[in-house]
């Protein structure tokens, strides 16, 4: 089943709408908190601010995701918005990816030359009507509707990547850590050049000192010699 829909604007992960699954929200003997959907929310609102972070390269078009819990993330990228839904496992990945094409055909129609003036979270929070509407349609994989779909071979599934969330928030936190340490050693790099130079120079004066100083000497001695037999 579809426990929960995410929409966000890709290049700043502004949130547009959001909608937990009907039966979820009504059904006291599930606790959103305890099957981890709550968890992979938040997940997926972490995921959206990396997705707009560009020294993570453009995201790409579709990916599954598996969360911390028994739980995957599937979304699709259309126009600057990513439709993302939260899924148990044993729903068929092709009816996830078809709910969040409808999604994607609707919220464009709807909203799509609006998705980049909006400024507040949740701007398009009443497009929850048609989620929840779609989501009823998507709630039962044995419907002929949606065996119908489960053959259709328009687009192969299988060659959507999959990944961990723990690798994908990771990414960017390594690439922060090399690179700060590419500017620790460039700062260090530029310390020891200079530490290099002053030991240089001083190497130079120790060796070359004594001569500047017996040259000096002979100079004087000479001049004083010349005077005296000048003046004496």
């Amino acid at each position: 089943m579809v426990r929960a829909t995410l929409l966000a604007r890709v290049n700043d992960g502004l949130p547009l709408a959001e909608s937990l699954d009907a039966s979820t929200r009504t059904t006291p003997s599930v606790d959103p908190v305890e099957d981890g959907t709550e968890t992979a929310k938040r997940q997926a609102k972490a995921l959206f601010k990396k997705l707009s972070d560009p020294s993570s390269g453009p995201p790409p078009s579709r990916m599954t995701i598996e969360t911390t819990s028994e739980l995957l993330m599937h979304y699709v990228i259309h126009e600057n918005v990513c439709y993302l839904c939260v899924c148990d496992r044993t729903y068929p990945k092709k009816l996830a990816y078809a709910y969040l094409e409808e999604l994607q055909n609707e919220f464009s129609e709807r909203h799509g030359e609006e998705v980049g003036t909006v400024g507040r979270p949740y701007a398009f929070i009443k497009f929850d009507t048609f989620i929840q509407r779609t989501k009823k349609l998507y709630s039962d994989a044995r419907t002929q509707r949606n065996l119908n779909k489960l053959n259709d071979d328009l687009h192969d599934i299988q060659q959507i990547m999959t990944r961990n969330i723990n690798d994908i928030m990771g990414q960017g936190e390594r690439l922060d850590r090399v690179s700060a340490m590419s500017g620790n050693l460039s700062e260090a790099s530029k310390k020891y050049s200079k530490k290099a130079r002053d030991l240089s120079r001083q190497a130079l004066i120790q060796k070359y000192m004594p001569l500047a100083i017996f040259c000096g000497i002979v100079i004087l001695t000479l001049m004083l010699r010349r005077y005296v037999f000048t003046y004496g």
